[in-house]
């Protein structure tokens, strides 16, 4: 039941679609533009939550009469949804994909009111998690082997975004979320911490960690930073902790720290607890943080095991837009007519055409050389030397020898019904990890990441030059200003 899943200009469009009669069949791309944060690389999350939004698709008695009383649709056309349910075909690469601006991530045949009322669904679906899997990844690589866990459901813009940006961040390689609803939902392991009001509802700090001890059943992880960290928390964590293993036998998990110095804390709290008997104790840290001062606390020799993220994950912190975009690339009349925005800045200018993405891997180091997009029908044979160049700059050009061409897109949907088998949530993640391993160190740079090619096949460059020098009498009035523009 999710048909207002749409903009009103996306539903208007639709209605005049309808109405003068236009419903031809159509070719549409997602992809987006720009790496968030200016990384190397970015990974394709939400493909799970797409697949369902489709299959639910449809307009209820209640939409119905919603549209009708806002008097901008008309009666047939209302008529028209009722009964609507998407017949196309979709393709798409697999969720956790290191993906890379301009190439199609998921590729749409269908009628055209079909497109116009997919548009919001993809935006909806894999914009938001697209780049909290991206952001998640950055944190985890930051942590050098630490585990990173995501608790961001406090900052979250909304419960839809706790939910799916939970599921995102373990998609992006974090060991474990604290939102119960995607721990059921999504079958994603869980951590369990003292909350921060604990302590404040005892008298002493004392008498809140004894009792945390005692009602808890799992791992216990103290937070000493409710008063003062090196003066009560961890003298009075350590006492604690010494009636645990007395009376039970466990030993205790770790410390939180959340507040203040946490490089200096950490390490003045791993002096007193190896002191005391507990260098099996981990020491987790939680305070605001992201991938920088991760990093740096990291460098400066912090004794933290563990890294708590919240809102820089869930929010997107430094960079929270993922620019996902949705367009046209090809119309069928008599015939298939390719189809491209050009605008007069040139960054937007898009592929036209029926296409898919193919990633050449280097055959002995199984490293990702550049990826390739061609017209569909199009094969790239590894067993002869391939010829790449830069699309902008072509005389850019290098020779691929000892490759092997894998297509990066599979088929989700043939003619409205799902052929996909939808991988389990920790296959997903396991992908992930594999394919973000066949990127270059230099890719993966926080700064001035090296700068992974995607290329066009020639017969597609020859495609897309047709249309932008005006050759194609259907785009020629747009071609003027882009002309110009090159000429200046």
């Amino acid at each position: 039941m999710n048909g207002l899943y749409n903009d009103f200009c996306s539903l208007t469009t639709a209605n005049g679609l309808f109405l003068d009669g236009i419903n031809n069949s159509v070719c549409y791309d997602y992809f987006f533009t720009q790496i968030p944060d200016k990384g190397g690389f970015a990974i394709f999350a939400g493909l799970s939550t797409f697949i369902k939004y489709i299959k639910d698709f449809e307009f209820s008695a209640e939409d119905i009469e919603f549209l009708k009383e806002s008097k901008c649709f008309s009666d047939d056309f209302l008529e028209f949804l009722k009964d609507f349910k998407f017949n196309a075909d979709i393709w798409s690469m697999s969720e956790g994909t290191p993906i890379f601006p301009n190439e199609p991530v998921m590729t749409v045949k269908c009628t055209a009111i079909e497109a116009v009322l997919m548009e919001s669904l993809f935006m909806l679906s894999v914009n938001h998690q697209s780049l909290i899997a991206t952001k998640a990844n950055r944190m985890v690589r930051s942590a050098a082997g630490r585990e990173v866990f995501e608790a961001g459901s406090h900052r979250a813009h909304g419960i839809s975004a706790a939910k799916y940006g939970a599921r995102a961040a373990y998609i992006g390689g974090v060991s474990a979320v604290s939102f119960c609803n995607a721990v059921k939902d999504f079958d994603i392991p869980y951590f369990d911490v003292m909350d921060n009001n604990f302590c404040a509802m005892y008298d002493n700090e004392d008498e809140a960690f004894n009792n945390f001890i005692k009602n808890n059943q799992n791992d216990v992880i103290l937070r000493v930073d409710t008063f003062d960290t090196i003066n009560s928390g961890i003298k009075n964590a350590v006492k604690a902790f010494g009636a645990l293993v007395k009376q039970t036998g466990k030993r205790p998990k770790g410390i939180l720290i959340s507040s203040g110095d946490i490089t200096y804390l950490s390490k003045k709290a791993r002096k007193m607890l190896d002191e005391n008997g507990y260098p099996d104790c981990l020491i987790y840290a939680q305070n605001r943080l992201d991938e920088w001062n991760i990093r740096d606390m990291i460098m400066e020799g912090a004794k933290v095991d563990c890294f708590i993220v919240g809102e820089n994950f869930i929010t997107g912190g430094s960079d929270p837009i993922f620019r996902g975009s949705f367009k046209i690339s090809g119309i069928e009349k008599d015939k298939f007519i390719p189809k491209m925005r050009i605008s007069e800045n040139l960054s937007k200018l898009t592929i036209p055409s029926f296409k898919k993405t193919w990633r050449l891997f280097d055959r002995n180091s199984g490293k990702a050389l550049c990826d390739v997009v061609t017209h569909f029908e199009e094969q790239i044979k590894d067993t002869e030397d391939y010829e790449i160049f830069d699309p902008d700059h072509t005389w850019k050009r290098k020779m691929i020898t000892d490759f092997i061409a894998r297509p990066l897109c599979v088929e989700i949907f043939e003619k409205g019904k799902c052929v996909y088998r939808e991988p389990t949530i920790i296959e997903i993640r396991n992908y992930c990890s594999e394919q973000i391993d066949t990127i270059w160190d230099e890719v993966k740079r926080f700064e001035n990441p090296h700068k992974y090619y995607v290329d066009l096949s020639q017969k597609l460059w020859d495609t897309r030059q047709r249309l932008i020098v005006g050759t194609d009498d259907s785009v020629r009035h747009h071609t003027k200003n882009y002309n110009n523009e090159v000429s200046s």
